[in-house]
C-alpha cells in the first residue's frame, strides 16, 4: 500500500453539519446586525471558531467588543450549534462512508480524524462512531487552526507515523492547504475536489480506495 494511515477532516468529509453552522453563526450575526449569507459562510469552512467570528466581525459596525465579549459571543455560536447536533444520529452516516470506512480498516491501514472543531468527540459519538478511529486530532488539542499543519502533524504523531506515509481527506481548500504545509498528499472532495494543490480529487467518499 502507498500509505500507511488516512486522516480525514469530519465536517463535510465524514459527515455534514455545515447546515447547523451556518443557522448557528446566521443567529449571531443577525443578532449584531452584521450582513452574513452562505458566501461569507464558505470562507468559515475549516476555521477555527474565533478566527471564523473574527471574519463575521468584520462587517460589524456597533461599539469596540473586548476579548471577553468575543469569547462570549463564540461560546454563544457553540451553545446554539451543539444544541443542534443532539438531533444527529448513526442515520447521518451514510452507507457510502461507512463501507469505505470498514475497507480501509480491513487494507490495515491506521485511520484518525484531523477537525479544527472542538465538537468532535460528541459528533462522532452522535454518528455512531465513538472510538472507531484509532486516534483524534481536534480543536481541544491545537493552537492553531488550518491552513496552519498542526492539527494533521498532532493526529500523525497520534498513529505513529510520518506526514508522507499519511493521506489526507479534506473538503476545503484551507485543509488542503494544511495537509500541504505539512508534508502530506492531500485528496480534495466536495468543495476541495477540483482544488488544484490536491494530490488527488474525488468524486466520491468511496474514491479513496483507489488511491490508498
Amino acid at each position: 500500500m502507498k500509505y500507511k494511515a488516512v486522516i480525514f477532516d469530519l465536517d463535510g468529509v465524514i459527515c455534514f453539519t455545515d447546515e447547523y453552522h451556518y443557522l448557528a453563526w446566521k443567529e449571531l450575526a443577525d443578532e449584531l446586525n452584521i450582513p452574513f449569507d452562505r458566501t461569507i459562510n464558505e470562507r468559515l469552512r475549516g476555521v477555527s471558531r474565533m478566527d471564523s467570528l473574527e471574519i463575521i466581525l468584520e462587517k460589524y459596525t456597533g461599539p469596540a467588543l473586548s476579548d471577553e465579549e468575543k469569547e462570549r459571543l463564540a461560546t454563544k455560536k457553540n451553545d446554539i450549534y451543539r444544541k443542534s447536533l443532539e438531533k444527529m444520529s448513526p442515520a447521518d452516516l451514510s452507507d457510502e462512508v461507512k463501507e469505505t470506512l470498514n475497507a480501509l480498516r480491513n487494507k490495515g491501514l491506521k485511520l484518525a480524524i484531523g477537525s479544527s472543531s472542538k465538537n468532535t468527540k460528541f459528533i462522532l459519538q452522535r454518528i455512531g462512531l465513538e472510538g472507531f478511529f484509532d486516534a483524534i486530532s481536534d480543536g481541544t488539542n491545537i493552537t492553531r487552526s488550518k491552513p496552519d499543519p498542526e492539527v494533521f502533524l498532532k493526529a500523525a504523531e497520534f498513529v505513529l507515523e510520518e506526514p508522507k506515509d499519511c493521506l489526507v481527506i479534506e473538503d476545503a481548500e484551507a485543509g488542503i492547504d494544511a495537509a500541504v504545509a505539512g508534508g502530506f498528499d492531500g485528496a480534495g472532495i466536495g468543495s476541495a475536489a477540483k482544488y488544484s494543490k490536491a494530490t488527488y480529487h474525488l468524486s466520491s467518499f468511496k474514491d479513496i480506495l483507489k488511491y490508498v
